[in-house]
């Protein structure tokens, strides 16, 4: 197994937690540049009734009170369930994430290489490594379980 299907099981775990809350099972997890783990959240906007509450900017938000400067993730990883989206993206930019491993596509939302590639645009002053598809198939089938689950038949 390689070590970024690892860190995509760490944030499948993370996802497994939404359900609970009635969030669609996104997770997220930062891990430092040693590969330890420093924070994993799931997708919360339900049970909090907050928009922002996506799985990756409550990971990058908790891993930045842990680590560095308080908020600055430079040499850290995000490993992510679910191709970002544009918010996620820019807050994963702005947080100097280093390296971006993620799961499915997304191909109706996904900003980093999908429908747009934030985290790749020139413009920007920081532009981390991104590995996608990894264990997509898994990945995809967790939030494809989640809708089926919610669909009015």
């Amino acid at each position: 197994m390689s070590r970024d299907e690892d860190l995509v099981r760490a944030a499948l775990r993370a996802a497994g937690r939404a359900p609970e809350t009635g969030d669609v099972p996104i997770g997220a997890v930062v891990f430092d540049p040693d590969g330890h783990e420093l924070a994993g959240a799931c997708n919360a906007r339900e049970a909090t009734g907050d928009p922002t509450a996506h799985a990756e900017v409550l990971a990058i938000r908790a891993a930045a009170a842990r680590f560095g400067d308080g908020w600055r993730l430079e040499g850290c990883t995000l490993a992510v369930t679910v191709e970002p989206c544009t918010m996620c993206a820019g807050a994963l930019v702005l947080a100097r994430v280093s390296r971006v491993v993620f799961g499915a596509w997304e191909p109706r939302t996904g900003a980093v290489g999908s429908l747009w590639d934030v985290v790749r645009d020139r413009r920007l002053n920081h532009r981390p490594e991104v590995v996608g598809g990894v264990l997509a198939d898994e990945c995809a089938a967790v939030v494809e379980e989640f809708f089926d689950g919610h669909r009015f038949r």
